[in-house]
């Protein structure tokens, strides 16, 4: 592979689902290959089973590791050699596991350094109790924290708090620490990923009116975080904060629960819509739609999110590769500051020489 192409792992996702349409549709167009070097992980079988389904022509190369991929080539990486039957449309256990097995291929050659970002495409959790069990979802190793999920579109990266769980259990999840948490690694992403150097998070209300929440987690977390360093301001009551626009003052908003985030974003969304999970040790993100079973096997999905997640990849990779850089080589000292007057050499400036 050429060492300065990006390398971009991208998963299947479930094998009965769009993504092996969407994959198709944003590889037709060769430019894309100017800019990474992509790798989907999957099973060339299942490729060519939805590529004569759909009736089209892609080409790909097969390669059983990422450090065989071609820089120039649309890549299929084998993640398993099971033979799994494909039934568009239906969510099964099989195209479930299809689907994890690649993102946890995936994951662990990210982690080692093998790829440079992960794209995943959609998959779903399949909870039908068998005798064999649930098909166990793949973890994602050496993250400093938990994963934090953040929606981008042209005009908004919004993040929630608390993950997809009833309203009750994330007012109860809700606390001081977890706020201050979540903010940090926002704050931490966008000056890394998305290179703003001083970027303001826009923190929203759980109550419509200033309630205990607010008096007892999110202004406390606020005076925390700007103690940090950290620009967190509010918190807004989302109602207004959105219908006043407000939202465009700020480089990321934090909500606090599910839908208190989604709502909005959905209404404010295009065709843009992605996700990037950051607190990661490497680059991740996704395509806002899901396996979208009722249009697979049709070619009628729509593969913008995907090529958005992987321009989002490929920008994110470099942005944090530029920031990381000078951290990790500073420039050395020139002197050694001691305490005692004979080792003051700061900086002098040298002596004209005389001329004769």
């Amino acid at each position: 592979m050429e060492e300065n192409k990006i390398r971009i792992a991208i998963t299947h996702g479930d094998t009965n689902g769009i993504g092996y349409e969407t994959i198709f549709k944003t590889f037709a167009d060769p430019a894309i290959l100017e800019l990474c070097t992509p790798i989907i992980y999957g099973s060339p079988k299942i490729a060519a089973y939805h590529r004569k389904t759909l009736g089209v022509q892609a080409n790909f190369s097969i390669v059983n590791k990422a450090e065989d991929a071609h820089a120039d080539k649309l890549n299929i990486l084998t993640c398993f050699d099971d033979e799994v039957k494909v039934e568009l449309g239906t969510p099964t256990k099989a195209s479930a596991t299809a689907a994890q097995k690649a993102l946890s291929r995936a994951i662990s050659d990210a982690n080692i350094g093998l790829v440079d970002a992960v794209v995943a495409l959609p998959m779903v959790a399949f909870t039908e109790t068998t005798e064999e069990g649930s098909v166990p979802a793949p973890e994602v190793v050496d993250a400093k924290s938990e994963p934090l999920v953040i929606h981008v579109n042209e005009d908004l990266r919004i993040a929630s708090a608390t993950g997809e769980m009833p309203l009750g259990d994330a007012l109860r999840e809700l606390r001081k620490e977890l706020i201050v948490e979540k903010a940090t690694v926002f704050h931490d992403t966008l000056r890394r990923d998305f290179r703003l150097s001083n970027p303001r998070i826009a923190l929203l209300q759980v109550n419509p009116q200033t309630g205990a929440e607010e008096e007892e987690i999110l202004k406390p977390a606020i005076n925390d975080l700007h103690n940090a360093g950290i620009g967190a301001f509010g918190p807004y009551p989302a109602d207004a904060f959105f219908n006043r626009y407000d939202h465009e003052h700020f480089d990321g908003i934090l909500a606090m629960y599910h839908d208190q985030a989604m709502t909005p974003f959905r209404l404010l969304s295009d065709e843009t819509d992605v996700k990037l999970t950051a607190g990661l040790p490497f680059v991740m993100t996704a395509p806002g739609f899901g396996p979208q079973f009722e249009e697979a096997g049709k070619g009628t999905a729509d593969e913008s999110a995907l090529r958005y997640a992987i321009y989002l990849a490929i920008d994110a990779f470099r942005h944090r590769r530029d920031y990381d850089e000078p951290l990790a080589n500073p420039l050395k000292k020139f002197y050694h500051e001691k305490r005692d007057d004979s080792e003051k050499v700061r900086f002098a400036i040298p002596k004209k020489h005389e001329q004769h």
